[in-house]
């Protein structure tokens, strides 16, 4: 053999070497997994979920594909990369486990919209259909009924499941779960944003599988009345009008809520102070009532089973009461409606009941996990709503701060008077409230736009006050109705929900109880999350590492701008941020809906103020005019106010004045603003913007949806109007 020269023996180690590095990277990196107690079963839950939002932040199938395709390719280098070691076993395992469970997400998401979602119907129409009652929901306090109906498209050849809402008036008896029924309804498709970050109602009517929602016109003909058999939901509705009987006004409306779920007689008032004051998780039948009820059938068959010494000698008793505890909270979940936050909560608490038997830890960050896992495969839309994200965040919050060590250490059992160890407990109470309360803020402020800095002191009086007082004395009531002698008991119940809503409304009331935040974005949230799971799953001084993100993120908060102009998906509803304090709107809706998005968007509060009464601006019946200076720089903005046929020519003069024209109509191609054209051409396709005029930018709803089965080109439903007179220029 000749001699090789030295380049060539270069060439040939080059990729040994870079073999080398990896190797030693797993070295460092199996390190450092074992010094900081990884743990993989809450990990293989956080990936799955990964997996699930990767699907939809992703905008087309092909990128769905890819990252399938990217997330094998890592489990096969894996596995091929550490075959032969040994001391890689783990980190193979780990790597290939994750990159598994992400592809699960992605196609577990992926195959729930295809079975779920249903087109819906292509544009607003009123018709006359003849439809079965699936679902029936009681809402007093809106003076209507809300009814789930399956209906038969013959244009469309195929079933369709419409939510109608149903005045109190045409209410007549027999419209119930299983009826058939004739009405005249006016059915929309289920809206879309209005503007970029706000509630997407089609996503979640997407998967409720609902083509239409809509309100019925006339009296309701009953082609085939409710069948006589009892069901859940029947015994559900005539509980929450025995609760409401019992005891009146907001009260009975919460404990009508608490005894069976049924929220719908709750005043907007007093759900808007439960909101403000960081209380509405009380509202809503969730882990704390779940928890609640089945530790009271916990303790309680404990207890009495314990008086029995037979039973006591041959049957473990915390397998008896735990089966007791699982069967009450079970019951619970499915007379209260088996919502999937009710589902969720009773999942979890079934767990602890488990590990309670097995005498093992009841409260662990792999019960969590396996409580989330299970619900993201039965509904893993859950994971992008804020009812999910909310209740497990805090559940993550309280696990990982009483496993710590400092806490551990201040909570243990020690010689001392008895009052230092209930104040101990209270103060650790408090501390809890705060930073569940500082978990829950971006969730939040993503979700809502808002922030409270008092619900963390609200909550260490209101929780106690719902867990310790007003559940048992409902159940306690209700009891003794059986045998009519309830009455006492319910004033007493009565009397605790007035403490809680003075609570609640006393709280949101205080200056600076509630502070308005515009979007936040899907970026700034998702580093927020990261750094919430880091400093949750991790242990020890590593999981400090979590503070960087989420400062991060906080900090690039404070200076995200907020949108000078917000135009809604219609064209119709337009708001401008930045002249005064108020929020400027081209229209003033009969309905808060439209007023409301625009003020959580803009981060404002207080009545808007119509652009017409603003001294700046120049309005006709038709038209306003409005030229506002962002930095060192003046933009004249031209917006449509009226539908009537329009001058082309003077049209086209005034477009060419203009900076930005925004209309809620097809404008013609002679219209040629300096910037932009946000007429029903453009916004068909975009739906609402937010647009940046420092940055000459816009965002847009589209840009969030992809091609998502519940975002369509809305320029194929959309009809031109006709137009008739000629409008005025100003």
């Amino acid at each position: 053999m000749g001699n090789v020269p030295a380049d060539a023996n270069a060439a040939v180690q080059r990729p040994w070497r870079r073999v080398g590095h990896l190797s030693s990277a797993g070295t460092r990196l199996d390190r450092f997994l074992g010094a900081a107690g990884f743990d993989r079963g809450p990990w293989l839950t956080v990936f799955f979920a990964a997996g699930i939002a990767a699907w939809f932040l992703l905008a087309k199938p092909w990128q769905w594909a890819s990252a399938i395709g990217v997330a094998l390719l890592l489990a096969l280098a894996a596995m091929a990369l550490w075959r032969d070691r040994d001391d890689r076993a783990e980190l193979r395992l780990a790597v290939t486990a994750l990159a598994l469970v992400f592809v699960l997400g992605v196609l577990t998401i992926w195959a729930r919209s295809a079975m779920v979602g249903v087109p819906p119907i292509s544009r607003p129409e009123a018709m006359m259909i003849q439809a079965r009652v699936l679902q029936r929901e009681e809402q007093p306090a809106q003076d209507r009924v809300r009814l789930v109906l399956a209906m038969r498209d013959a244009d469309a050849g195929l079933a369709r499941k419409i939510r109608v809402n149903l005045p109190k008036e045409a209410d007549v008896p027999g419209i119930g779960e299983g009826a058939v029924i004739r009405l005249r309804v006016r059915l929309m498709p289920p809206a879309p944003p209005m503007l970029p970050g706000a509630y997407n109602f089609a996503r979640t009517a997407w998967f409720q599988g609902l083509s239409a929602t809509g309100s019925a016109m006339g009296e309701v003909e009953i082609i085939q009345s409710a069948p006589g058999a009892p069901s859940l939901a029947r015994l559900q509705r005539r509980l929450a009008a025995h609760v409401r009987g019992e005891l009146g006004g907001s009260p009975g409306a919460i404990a009508a809520a608490f005894a069976s779920g049924d929220r719908g007689a709750i005043t907007q008032a007093d759900e808007e102070a439960m909101r403000d004051a960081g209380l509405t998780h009380l509202l809503s039948i969730s882990g704390l009532h779940v928890s609640a009820v089945i530790a009271a059938a916990y303790l309680l068959a404990i207890r009495l089973l314990a008086l029995w010494p037979w039973l006591t000698l041959r049957v473990r008793l915390p397998v008896v009461a735990a089966g007791v505890g699982a069967v009450a909270g079970i019951g619970y979940t499915l007379l209260t409606g088996s919502e999937v936050p009710t589902v969720r909560s009773c999942v979890g608490a079934v767990l602890v009941l488990i590990a309670l038997a097995s005498g093992r830890e009841p409260l662990s960050l792999r019960m969590v996990a396996v409580a989330a896992f299970f619900v993201l495969l039965l509904w893993p839309e859950s994971l992008v709503g804020p009812s999910f994200q909310m209740s497990f965040a805090a559940v993550l919050t309280i696990v990982a701060l009483h496993n710590s060590a400092p806490v551990r250490a201040f909570l243990a059992a020690r010689a001392e008077p008895w009052l230092f160890g209930v104040g101990r407990r209270v103060v650790m109470l408090l501390i809890t409230g705060l930073v569940i309360e500082l978990a829950l803020m971006p969730i939040v402020m993503f979700h809502f736009h808002r922030a409270g800095i008092y619900g963390a002191f609200a909550n260490v009086i209101a929780i106690p006050l719902v867990t310790f007082l007003s559940m048992p004395l409902i159940g306690l009531a209700l009891v003794l109705d059986s045998f009519g002698a309830g009455a006492p008991v319910w004033w007493l119940v009565g009397k605790s929900l007035e403490l809680l809503l003075a609570i609640a409304h006393w709280t949101s009331s205080q200056p600076g109880a509630v502070t308005l935040l515009p979007e936040m974005g899907a970026g700034l949230f998702a580093v927020f999350l990261s750094g919430g799971l880091w400093l949750g799953l991790w242990r020890g001084k590593v999981r400090l590492f979590g503070l960087i993100p989420a400062g991060c993120a906080a900090l690039l908060l404070t200076f995200k701008p907020v949108p000078d102009v917000l135009v809604s998906g219609d064209g119709r509803h337009v708001g401008i941020v930045g002249e005064g304090s108020r929020l400027l709107v081209l229209r003033q809706s009969k309905s808060s809906f439209a007023s409301d998005n625009l003020l959580e968007m803009a981060g404002l509060d207080g009545e808007p103020l119509p652009i017409a009464e603003w001294p700046g601006a120049q309005c006709s019946r038709d038209f306003c005019v409005l030229t506002i200076s962002r930095n060192e720089r003046y933009w004249h903005l031209l917006m449509a106010r009226g539908r009537d046929m329009v001058d082309e020519r003077a049209l086209a003069a005034a477009c060419e004045r203009s900076d930005i024209v925004i209309a809620d109509r097809y404008l013609p191609y002679s219209c040629h603003p300096r910037w932009l054209k946000a007429d029903r051409n453009l916004l068909n396709r975009t739906g609402g913007m937010a647009i940046y005029l420092d940055e000459a930018r816009f965002n847009t709803v589209a840009e969030s949806q992809g091609e998502q089965g519940w975002w369509q080109d809305r320029s194929a439903i959309r009809k031109r109007e006709g137009r008739t007179s000629q409008p005025a220029l100003p």
